[in-house]
């Protein structure tokens, strides 16, 4: 059995989740991280966390993450890093012929995207991405009764995404700022874009975007220079009774987008992170009937019409089944298919082709909103990456 070392950018936060594919009984081990910082506060509030020593006493953890990927010995990087540092450690990574695996959003630019893509497709170094919700049950289980026919060609589809911890995660650290992640349809709005794009098969070819900074821009600010950091807190509401906030937010709270997609469908995609409930709300309408998810993880629906009638009585329900593990049960398959994409070659849910794309949407859209919601059309890429990407990084 061959083994494969890994090394993790970024062992905190969303790097606990990478600490998953740590598997020594299937050749997989985790000997390396690198974080130039210690382990953030809020991360104790998690059941379970250990420091990245403990947790793993015999790997090296260094603060520069160019010391990891200059590591011969490591086959296999994680990058879980903030989103702006992503190109950089990303192009780093594959140059030095590692399999990556790359949290979402690919990059905060398309210019980003296309320069990892074109430098996986170079050097020939796997390339996968963090999409999670593409092993999500209920997402799985809306891509199964499309793909089946019952609903019939898909048409129009829309996303409401209710965000009721926006305050909390995006608007209290480097989230809040335009040049740490260009705004919030790619850390957030990335996994959603995608999703649509996923399930009613093809990309946005042009968008337009609308969007504001209408609330937090008015809750109280913690000082300038001080550190700031997410706090998750279900008593924190309204946001206007609140303070902490980061001294500087211009991002905005919510976002909608027109999608037209390449296959004549056209969809719509509206977030907002002040609200006081939290769901994503997909619909897919086709020639034959539509499909909607009632809530998005754990015990949930979907729902199928067939027949006119009431929205509140369906043709068909299904009944989804909690599932064990973190972002509904989903981070645990991701890392499964991307270890055997490592190892055998599996094919893969999750596509950089489509990573790019959902960012390519997200960043004219919110080209279009800031600069008077003109139509931004999706650049193309070159025939040889599509190509490529398409046969499973198949040459």
């Amino acid at each position: 059995m061959k083994k494969y070392k890994i090394g993790i950018i970024g062992v905190y936060g969303r790097g606990i989740h990478a600490c998953q594919a740590h598997r020594p009984e299937q050749g997989f081990e985790v000997v390396m991280g690198a974080d130039p910082f210690d382990a953030h506060p809020r991360n104790y509030q998690i059941p379970g966390f250990k420091k990245f020593p403990e947790r793993f006493p015999d790997a090296t953890l260094v603060k520069d993450y160019r010391e990891l990927v200059a590591n011969k010995d490591i086959d296999i990087v994680f990058v879980m890093s903030p989103d702006y540092c992503h190109e950089e450690q990303a192009v780093a990574a594959l140059e030095a012929g590692k399999a990556v695996y790359l949290e979402k959003p690919m990059a905060i630019s398309i210019e980003g995207c296309d320069r990892i893509l074109r430098t996986a497709y170079r050097t020939g170094s796997k390339l996968f991405i963090g999409h999670n919700m593409r092993y999500f049950p209920a997402v799985l289980k809306m891509k199964e009764i499309i793909d089946s026919g019952i609903i019939g060609d898909i048409q129009c589809g829309w996303c409401r995404h209710f965000v009721n911890y926006g305050g909390d995660a995006y608007f209290r650290d480097w989230h809040s700022e335009q040049k740490n992640t260009c705004g919030l349809l790619l850390q957030k709005g990335a996994h959603d874009i995608d999703v649509m794009h996923w399930l009613m098969g093809a990309y946005s070819k042009r968008v337009v975007g609308m969007g504001m900074l209408s609330v937090y821009n008015r809750c109280g600010r913690r000082p300038e220079g001080s550190e700031g950091s997410a706090a998750w807190n279900e008593n924190q509401y309204p946001p206007l009774e609140l303070d902490g906030f980061s001294p500087i937010i211009d991002v905005e709270d919510h976002n909608m987008i027109m999608m037209q997609l390449d296959n004549g469908a056209q969809a719509t995609y509206m977030q907002c992170h002040y609200t006081p409930d939290a769901e994503r709300n997909y619909t897919f309408i086709g020639t034959k009937g539509r499909v909607e998810n009632i809530g998005d993880s754990g015990k949930c629906q979907v729902h199928v019409w067939t027949r006119r009638g009431s929205r509140q009585e369906p043709d068909i329900i299904y009944q989804l089944k909690p599932v064990e593990g973190s972002h509904g049960g989903a981070d645990a398959p991701i890392i499964d298919n991307f270890l055997d994409f490592v190892a055998n070659g599996a094919k893969t849910n999750a596509n950089p082709v489509a990573a790019r794309n959902s960012v390519a949407a997200g960043v004219l859209a919110h080209y279009s909103m800031r600069n008077g919601n003109i139509p931004q059309d999706i650049p193309q890429l070159e025939p040889e990456l599509l190509e490529y990407f398409a046969n499973n990084q198949q040459r």
